[in-house]
């Protein structure tokens, strides 16, 4: 079962969680690998990992992103091909594993993607969550010139779009972990 929850405290703060028939430490392994994010994610379809050693605190991510004409469809947000750069901030085996979006300065916003893993029965709960305390640099730069009005709908439309991609990605990282 997927529950997603969301809080007023962040500009985004959402989360969704599953079990998955898997060892924490199988969960993690997996889903600490974003290079496979073309695997489960419904905009990333890959990317390399950049500086320092993989999956570590500190090293950085540059994905590759694929989104479509149909997302928030009126905004102006990036469509087609496009990428990003992410720390990851914390490295958890068998636990956590989060990442925060890097600005075009390649310093870390307070945008911050993540996987916790807790044991459950003979398997795991897996969480995916999202939290993005102020702005980031993209959505400023979506935003900047929507009237009140056209930024509160693009907030509700974003993020719904986002609860619906968590529980998504959740979905396809149980069918791949599961397979293995």
């Amino acid at each position: 079962m997927t529950q997603v929850t969301s809080t007023e405290n962040a500009l985004f703060e959402l989360s969704s969680s599953l079990y998955v028939d898997a060892a924490p430490a199988d969960v993690y392994d997996i889903v600490s690998d974003l290079a496979r994010s073309g695997e489960w994610s419904p905009e990333c379809v890959g990317g390399e990992w950049t500086v320092g050693t993989p999956r570590t605190v500190g090293s950085v991510f540059r994905g590759e992103n694929l989104r479509s004409e149909d997302v928030v469809g009126w905004a102006p947000v990036v469509r087609g091909t496009w990428f990003t750069e992410s720390e990851v901030v914390a490295a958890e085996p068998g636990r956590a594993f989060q990442w925060a979006m890097r600005d075009s300065a390649g310093r870390r916003q307070q945008s911050v993607w993540g996987f916790a893993i807790e044991p459950q029965g003979t398997g795991s709960r897996l969480t995916h969550h999202f939290r993005m305390i102020s702005a980031t640099e993209g959505i400023r730069g979506i935003t900047s010139e929507m009237s009140d009005t056209e930024r509160e709908a693009f907030f509700a439309e974003w993020g719904a779009k986002v609860e619906g991609d968590l529980g998504t990605t959740l979905g396809r990282i149980k069918d791949v972990v599961e397979e293995n």
